[in-house]
């Protein structure tokens, strides 16, 4: 038997637009499985009210009109808290996300990061644009470095193995994860996190944005790390308080920091973090890689496929916690 489908693609929210591909495949894979494609909330309005699956981001308006609903499917692996809204958190609509498909482009983004700050390239390259040659700045060689990720699912997990395999101790910090994956020497509970910080050269943060997770790291976390260690995150700007990270930079508390992901996005042109000493800034692009739409489409349509022999769903979100 069939399921009612809605696709809610919307032009403000690019990693959507790959559901203009699903229609036909659908046809193609499951023909008798009703897909209506929406490109506006107003639009997907009448489809939602017999529908038995969405995907998009279905705020509270549209999600009361969906009585039947049941899969939520959303676009993101850590959306805006917002695509939580009490209304699905409180009901028994099962959520999905898109976690892992993002792990491999994600995970070499931190170790270009990693790798400027190991053999100085940051110093470097303020140099060059200064036309001055200057040699002797120091490196850090990796066998005798020690990284703590924060956060070891499928990102922090395939870093993990990444820093292992330059022969780096891995220290891994993670509230689910029961056994240390490949590479990770020691994994702890979060309640241990202010301990194991301070045995870091790097810090790289992976977790996603939790009620928990919510600034996070702040100016009393910031002091209690080596003033050798290199911070990284790559997770969620939500998890980093900005000013005080800015702050930590020109103390010296931090020998460098680098950040793909930011509180305030764009990050505005006046924020003094655009000329913080040591800080490495990329515009939230740490997950672009040419097969993200490839994988959040088979994502997509295997669940389909469950959803519709009523097998369990893949990557079932814990509402309640955002991920």
């Amino acid at each position: 038997m069939g399921f009612k489908l809605l696709l809610l693609r919307t032009e403000e929210r690019p990693e959507t637009h790959v559901a203009d591909r699903w229609p036909a495949r659908l046809a193609a894979e499951l023909p008798d499985v009703e897909v209506s494609l929406a490109r506006s909330a107003a639009e997907a309005m009448p489809f939602i009210e017999d529908a038995d699956a969405a995907f998009g981001f279905i705020g509270p308006e549209l999600f009361a009109r969906g009585r039947k609903l049941r899969w939520v499917a959303c676009p993101q692996a850590g959306p805006d808290p917002s695509f939580y809204h009490s209304a699905l958190v409180e009901s028994d609509v099962v959520v999905t996300n898109v976690r892992g498909i993002y792990n491999d482009p994600i995970a070499a983004h931190i170790m270009a990061y990693l790798l400027t700050f190991a053999r100085g390239l940051h110093h470097y390259h303020a140099q060059q644009l200064r036309r001055e040659w200057k040699r002797g700045h120091p490196v850090l060689h990796l066998p005798e470095a020690t990284a703590v990720i924060v956060g070891v699912g499928g990102i922090g997990a395939e870093t993990a193995r990444l820093c292992a395999a330059f022969g780096m101790r891995v220290l891994a910090v993670d509230p689910r994860v029961i056994e240390p994956p490949p590479g990770v020497a020691e994994l702890h509970h979060p309640e241990a996190l202010a301990e194991v910080l301070p045995r870091g050269d790097f810090i790289i943060v992976t977790a996603p944005e939790t009620p928990r997770t919510q600034g996070l790291f702040n100016a009393h976390l910031f002091r209690r790390l080596k003033r050798s260690a290199f911070f990284i995150n790559i997770g969620r700007g939500a998890t980093v308080i900005l000013d005080d990270l800015d702050a930590a930079l020109r103390e010296g508390t931090l020998a460098g920091a680098a950040l793909d992901v930011f509180q305030i996005e764009p990050l505005p042109a006046g924020h003094p973090l655009w000329d913080a000493p040591n800080l490495l800034i990329t515009p939230h692009v740490a997950a672009d890689g040419p097969y993200t739409d490839d994988r959040r489409s088979e994502l997509f349509l295997d669940n389909c496929r469950r959803f519709h022999e009523g097998r369990p769903l893949r990557n079932v979100v814990d509402k309640a916690n955002w991920f």
